[in-house]
């Protein structure tokens, strides 16, 4: 037999995101956002360098926000306590 003529087809995610600095706003791919994820909210956090002005942006991420970007294919670091 032969091939099923199905193939695998990847699409990529985009995020919707505004920058505080400049007020552009853009689609940012998964791998252009980064995600913290810390022991409490203060702590957890996503953060991207906006392609508009080049600033550093870190906004807070509740839990639906790092359900959305961890199911998105974002890139997570978890964060350890000292204590």
């Amino acid at each position: 037999m032969g091939r099923t003529g199905m193939e695998t087809v990847t699409t990529a995610v985009l995020f919707k995101a505004a920058c505080p600095d400049c007020r552009g706003r853009f689609e940012l791919a998964s791998e252009a956002i980064r995600l913290a994820i810390g022991a409490s909210d203060r702590t957890t956090f996503y953060s991207f360098t906006c392609p508009d002005c080049g600033a550093a942006v870190r906004k807070p991420a509740g839990e639906r926000i790092v359900e959305l970007l961890t199911g998105g294919g974002v890139r997570t670091l978890r964060l350890h306590s000292t204590v």
